[in-house]
């Protein structure tokens, strides 16, 4: 073999293994680490979208994955926002690479519940909104549509007065009003029945007025406008006034209900 031949052959070798390193240095191990503040990064999917090869992080964070120039790396979690990576030469150059994930928040759109399609503007719902029809004794024209709900003391005085009915009551007269006549049930249920009526009327006058009203205009401290409310009811000047049903006359005379509940309270 003459030595231009063994040159050649050198050259034609040298020649056919540059691919070869060009190829071998082409790709490489890339390691790096997944970074989040306060956040388990353990588990993060880490794809090689180019060559669709994949690994996961370990506890720390850290990851290896073969890349190439101009590869895309993909970092998905559930509780990270997806992350996009090219591997630019930069990258590809580099000994170790930090990728920092973003905490993934699920931001529901704003909905507004509007119930029977209603718009919020009173008066173009009141002319479209279709109300269940009245089944009240009212509307069905009932005897008793009327006729007042008697208290639970009304109720129990009106057993004690008539007594239960049953099936003897024609043939002879029911004994539970004679003895609740006679033990004196009936009258103290008739006191009952007074006080609760007393009451329910005091109730209805307060409620006419806001409680700053009593503190602010009459001087009564806010702790004190029941028992206040209470020193009227005990007035029976205050039972006729009310019954008049003029709102000025029963303020005037808790005006001067005021004066004279100060003075014995020793508020003023």
């Amino acid at each position: 073999m003459t030595t231009t031949y063994k040159l050649q052959a050198f050259l034609f070798l040298l020649v056919a293994s540059v691919p070869c390193l060009v190829i071998a240095q082409s790709t490489k191990q890339l390691t790096g680490k997944v970074i989040a503040k306060d956040k388990d990064v353990t588990g993060v999917v880490v794809q090689n979208i180019t060559t669709t090869k994949a690994t996961i992080t370990d506890v720390d964070g850290s990851f290896m994955i073969q890349v190439a120039i101009n590869d895309t790396l993909v970092f998905s979690a559930v509780q990270f926002k997806r992350k996009v990576v090219p591997i630019t030469t930069t990258f590809f150059n580099s000994t170790f690479l930090t990728v920092p994930l973003e905490e993934f928040v699920n931001e529901l759109r704003e909905v507004v519940v509007k119930p029977y399609n209603l718009s919020g503007n009173l008066d173009s719902d009141l002319t479209g909104l279709q109300l269940k029809k009245d089944v009240s004794a009212e509307a069905l024209g009932l005897p008793n549509a009327h006729q007042k709900i008697p208290t639970q003391s009304e109720r129990k005085l009106r057993q004690a007065t008539f007594g239960k009915f049953n099936v003897g009551m024609l043939l002879s007269p029911p004994l539970d009003p004679i003895i609740n006549a006679i033990t004196g049930r009936t009258k103290m249920l008739k006191n009952r029945v007074k006080v609760d009526k007393a009451y329910a009327r005091t109730q209805r006058v307060q409620n006419f007025y806001v409680d700053s009203i009593f503190m602010s205009d009459l001087k009564i401290p806010y702790e004190k406008i029941d028992d206040f409310m209470y020193f009227c009811e005990v007035d029976s000047a205050f039972q006729t006034t009310v019954d008049t049903h003029d709102k000025l006359k029963i303020w005037e005379f808790l005006i001067q209900k005021s004066v004279a509940y100060r003075e014995n309270n020793e508020l003023d």
